[in-house]
């Protein structure tokens, strides 16, 4: 089965945009197509035909796309930058286009834009003037460097020589933070009328801790999604041979807890996949296991989305409010 991709471009971008920099920004990127190409599509989405669920996958932190000016301002390495990436992510998981389901993926990488942060979660020390973008408390993630614009990549290096433009924190957010959650949102809100209820499953790597678990399974303790729903997707993953923690050490994130609301007949978790599984984190390619994980996770997404369990009544959710 082949799967339909749709690109959901960014809010204000057009044609005439690109003569001077992109609307409703002063950042100068005329000189860098890069940022034009990933700008006009941000996000693409992978529109399942045929058969469809009322499963969404996304991969928020897999794009490997990083423009020629992100790299000028970044001191860093390609690699080093990439080390804050769900690197192919996105392709472990592209099995669940054919069992019906859509996948949305984020084009642009981690270390530019975070979408699974807040949007309020700036540091305003990593600029040069006040932001006019509003500005959150400052959150732990915000503290360590990881906020929605990071400062530092996943091994705490620091991301930048110097501090960045104003204007870049509203242009990132608005080209390309805003699209992925626009994209995210129209899919929960298409496929709850569809089917009454929609589970949302954000896909993630992690670095393999020293007591490793395959799989960590984040459901914000039990808020963002039905006990059953987690409880069958760990057992299902056991079954097919993952070792499985559930939200220790990683609960769930942004969108985790922004989308999952039982109640009104949404659920989201968060499936974290140790990368020793299927990646060379040196070199940032795929390991020899890469195959064999990807067909581990399809067998697991293919009894998830096919379990008639009592997550996907509507009526249930109703009832809980």
């Amino acid at each position: 089965m082949t799967a339909n991709t749709a690109a959901i471009p960014s809010s204000r971008a057009s044609t005439d945009d690109r003569r001077g920099g992109l609307a409703g920004t002063t950042r100068p990127i005329s000189d860098d197509p890069g940022i034009h190409s990933l700008a006009a599509e941000p996000v693409v989405v992978h529109q399942p035909t045929g058969v469809r669920v009322p499963f969404i996958f996304a991969s928020p932190h897999s794009g490997r796309f990083y423009p020629q000016s992100f790299a000028t301002l970044s001191r860093l390495d390609p690699i080093s930058l990439r080390r804050s990436e769900d690197a192919f992510v996105d392709e472990l998981f592209d099995g669940v286009i054919e069992l019906g389901a859509p996948l949305i993926s984020a084009r642009f990488p981690r270390a530019f834009v975070d979408p699974n942060r807040s949007p309020n979660e700036l540091d305003p020390a990593m600029f040069d003037a006040p932001l006019g973008s509003p500005v959150g408390p400052r959150t732990p993630r915000v503290a360590a460097g990881l906020g929605v614009i990071p400062r530092v990549v996943r091994d705490g290096l620091e991301i930048y020589g110097a501090r960045l433009p104003a204007a870049e924190a509203a242009f990132r957010l608005e080209h390309f933070y805003r699209p992925y959650h626009a994209a995210l949102s129209d899919l929960v809100t298409s496929v709850q009328a569809e089917f009454g209820v929609a589970i949302v499953v954000d896909c993630h790597s992690m670095p393999p801790p020293a007591k490793a678990n395959d799989i960590v399974l984040g459901d914000c303790y039990g808020e963002a999604a039905a006990i059953e729903l987690i409880s069958y997707a760990q057992k299902s993953l056991i079954q097919i041979g993952f070792s499985v923690a559930r939200n220790t050490p990683y609960a769930g994130g942004y969108t985790t807890s922004v989308y999952g609301k039982p109640a009104a007949g949404v659920h989201a978790f968060q499936i974290e996949v140790s990368r020793g599984l299927y990646l060379d984190e040196v070199r940032m390619e795929k390991s020899a296991g890469f195959a064999s994980c990807k067909e581990r996770l399809r067998r697991f997404a293919a009894r998830l989305v096919t379990q008639a369990g009592p997550w996907r009544s509507p009526l249930r959710a109703t009832a809980a409010v």
